[in-house]
Parts: structure tokens; sequence; C-alpha cells
């Protein structure tokens, strides 16, 4: 398997090298040269663990890393997890609900970035080398991305958050981490501000060659693929139980990666009657899949931070898709993007797509519906998948809601949905008490730079 950059500019690379370049050197993303047919293999597949099954879809993608040093990677990434299923799947009112909050930080970041964290140890001691990560996050990335490298002698991590703009608990699960290798920098800005800094770090070749900068982004290959993994998982369980030859997905989103993530396993073969891409009132790209037309907003802050973003950086992925895979209709697209803010392309048919928005109201309702129904408590950004499947609904298709974090991350909008103080976590109630480091820091890529440059 080859990586070939969305921009075209790039001569393909390994899998183990895109995942130390991170974003090309074109300005693109990574993409696959192909996707693998495995609808031959779904049979005998649909009753494999977990990390099983993950080994069996990794290695298609990962063929340059040796199969028992995958499979050993794999387990001690999963071992983390509080879970035996890693990702299991639970039945709240006519809703399969995919827990992937099970790892070390309570967030799905922690299923890519744990195995992220342990590829990149193996590559880098094989490699003889060391690494900046350089991370943007608006919540739940960056402590993941924290977890998964803190302590590691080849690598620095440099993390930039939205200063007051994740919640509370997400900005103590990374500003309690002390270890010397870990900086948090709180950014004057918006999320979008972080990406930009570390898209325009990432291109200016000179300074990221000098520092040998990484990424842990979902602009990371092996970010999107280890999220591959729990759609057949949970397609496979639901199929079990139910009969159904086909599923749906509810999927909220922000950075488009998650979903992607579900288009990979839809062109593999996986039985996907629909993705179903939910927005909060950030609503860019439900926007584009209903109108065509992708525009840029102004953010607007809500109950589900992790979403608030109007630059969705894996979209680039998909648009490379539907271009036919042609690097200069892509780039034309961007361009045009980054000139007036806008994208056209043209018509609003996108086969497995439907997509929805589901507002503060809709996210509150659906959380006190749920509780008070099916005492099950969902976070908000689950609450907005819930709320906009539930506009979608099958009488004979099963829909799958990605359940992205543990509601103990949001106990203030618990609070106002149900009016009780319901969401906690031992892991979480205790960060209260821990002392923090970080470092306020202006939206600058300048700002930025000479934190790496001077070490965390």
């Amino acid at each position: 398997m080859r990586y070939v950059s969305t921009r075209g500019d790039c001569a393909p690379l390994s899998f183990t090298d895109t995942i130390l370049t991170g974003l090309a050197r074109d300005g693109g993303l990574f993409v696959p040269d192909r996707f693998p047919d495995v609808s031959d293999r779904l049979a005998a597949w649909c009753t494999l663990a977990s990390t099983d099954l993950a080994f069996e879809i990794m290695r298609r993608f990962a063929d340059d890393i040796p199969e028992a040093t995958l499979r050993t990677l794999i387990d001690r990434s999963y071992g983390t997890f509080r879970h035996p299923e890693v990702t299991p799947v639970v039945s709240a009112g006519n809703m399969h609900i995919l827990e992937l909050f099970h790892g070390p930080t309570l967030a799905f970041k922690d299923i890519a970035l744990q195995f992220l964290g342990n590829l990149f140890d193996f590559v880098l001691s094989m490699k003889q080398t060391h690494m900046n990560i350089v991370a943007a996050t608006s919540g739940d990335t960056g402590s993941a991305a924290i977890a998964g490298v803190r302590g590691r002698a080849r690598i620095n991590i440099f993390v930039m958050h939205p200063h007051g703009r994740v919640s509370p608990v997400q900005e103590r699960q990374m500003t309690t981490v002390l270890d010397r290798n870990v900086c948090n920098l709180a950014v004057d800005g918006t999320f979008d501000d972080c990406q930009d800094i570390v898209k325009a770090l990432f291109n200016d070749l000179p300074f990221r060659d000098a520092h040998q900068l990484g990424a842990v982004n979902s602009i990371n290959r092996a970010r999107v693929l280890a999220q591959v993994v729990y759609y057949f998982y949970a397609t496979f369980r639901v199929q079990a139980t139910t009969g159904a030859k086909q599923v749906r997905f509810s999927v909220p989103t922000g950075n488009f990666g998650d979903i992607f993530a579900g288009y990979v396993a839809f062109r593999m073969g996986l039985p996907i009657d629909k993705l179903i891409l939910a927005t909060n009132e950030n609503d860019i790209l439900s926007r584009y899949f209903t109108t065509g037309l992708y525009r840029l907003g102004e953010v607007a802050p809500t109950l589900s931070p992790s979403m608030d973003i109007q630059i969705a950086s894996n979209f680039e992925r998909y648009l490379y898709y539907l271009a036919g895979e042609n690097p200069q209709t892509l780039k034309q697209w961007m361009a045009d993007f980054k000139r007036n803010g806008t994208l056209s392309t043209g018509g609003t048919d996108h086969g497995c797509f439907l997509a929805g928005r589901g507002d503060t109201a809709m996210t509150l309702a659906t959380i006190k519906k749920y509780w008070e129904r099916d005492r099950y408590l969902l976070d908000p950004h689950t609450a907005v998948g819930v709320a906009v499947a539930e506009t979608f609904c099958s009488d004979t298709l099963p829909t799958i809601c990605l359940a992205t974090a543990h509601p103990a991350k949001f106990g203030e909008a618990i609070r106002q949905a149900t009016g009780q103080d319901l969401a906690h976590h031992p892991v979480l109630d205790a960060l209260m008490e821990q002392p923090v480091r970080m470092d306020v820091i202006p939206a600058q890529k300048e700002a930025v730079a000479r934190r790496i440059v001077a070490g965390p």
C-alpha cells in the first residue's frame, strides 16, 4: 500500500513514512492509493474480538510493519481501556449506542491516539530519531494525545487549545499533566486559529525540517485508520442482535475525521446504508451536504465545544474522492475556498451521506429524554448525533450512534438538561485538586514557534 497526497505534488510514501510526515509537503493530506475490498472477509471477521479485528483491518494499510510487531502495538494500545470489548455497543430507546469513551481520557480520541503513541515510539526507535509534535485541540484531542505520548523519551508535544473555549474538565485533563515532554499552550483565539497555526508551521518547510515536526491531529493518516475499526466492530455486533443486512451510523462531527473513517469502511465493502453527519450550530458541514455550498461562518460557542469548528481539516480527503481523485480539481476548489471562504462542488447527491443540525435546544431535550426514559446519560456531542439520527429514523434499518465522550466531561450541560448533578467519573473528579501548568499565548505562528525552539 502506498499513500499519495490529495494535492498531487509529492512522491507516494509508505505507511510508516506518512506517520512521521503528517501533513504532506505540498500542503495536502495523505490518502491510500486504493481501498482494499474486504467484502469477501466479512463473514469470517464478524465474530472476532476487537483487537483481532483491528489487526486484520490495519495490516492491509500498514503493510510495511512486521505483522508480529503490529499485533504487539495493537494489544499494547488497547490494553489500557476499561472495557474488555474496547468499543461496546449498548441499546437506548431505538438507538444502538457505540461507546467510544472507555479509554484513558474518556473520549473517542483515545482509540486512535493510544495506537498512534505506540506507533510513534516504534517508528522513532527504528529510525533512531526524535520528534516535536504540534497539535491543535477543540477539547478531547489534546488530552488523548498527551496521554498517548507523555513521558516518551523521543517525543516532545506542544498542544494548543482555544483559551476559555474548552470545558473546565477538558482543560484540566491537559494542564494537570506535568511530564517534562508536555507543553500546553492556551491560545487567545478559536480552534480554527489553532488549526491554522499547525498548518502554517507544517507548511514552513525549513522550520518543519529543522525541528522535526510531527502531527497527531487527524491530518495524520494513522488516526483515521484506527477509527475505521470500530465501524466494522459495531456493524457486526448490531447485525448479530438484529439480523439486519445493512446499518446506518450517526456521527457527531466538526472536523470530518470520524465520519471519514466511516466512509473508508463503506468503500472497503462494509454494508453501511447511510452515514448521517450531525453538526451543532457550527453547521458548515451539514449545510454543504444539504445545499452543495461550503461557506465559512463565525464560530459559535456551544455545549458541544469539540464540534465548534468552521474549517474541517479532514474534509479535503472526501473532496479528493468527490473530484474523481484529480488533484488539479481539488487544488482549484481549495484555492477558491482560501480566496473567498466559499467552495462549490455542484449538486447535493452524496451517495451514502445524509446530514442534519442539532442545536442547543435539541441537545438539551435529547439528553433529558434519554435519561428520563432509558436512564442512559448522553454527553452533549453524542446527543447532537442522536437528535439528528432521530430525524432520519428508518423502520427497517438499525441506527448506530457514536458516543464520543463520557458525560462526566460535560457536567454543566448535563445539569442544564436534567436539573441534576449526574455526570461524574472518579478519574475526572480527582483532577480538580491537582496542580496545573500552561502558557497563555497570542494566536500567532511565531509565538508557537518560539515555544517549540525553547522546548517544553
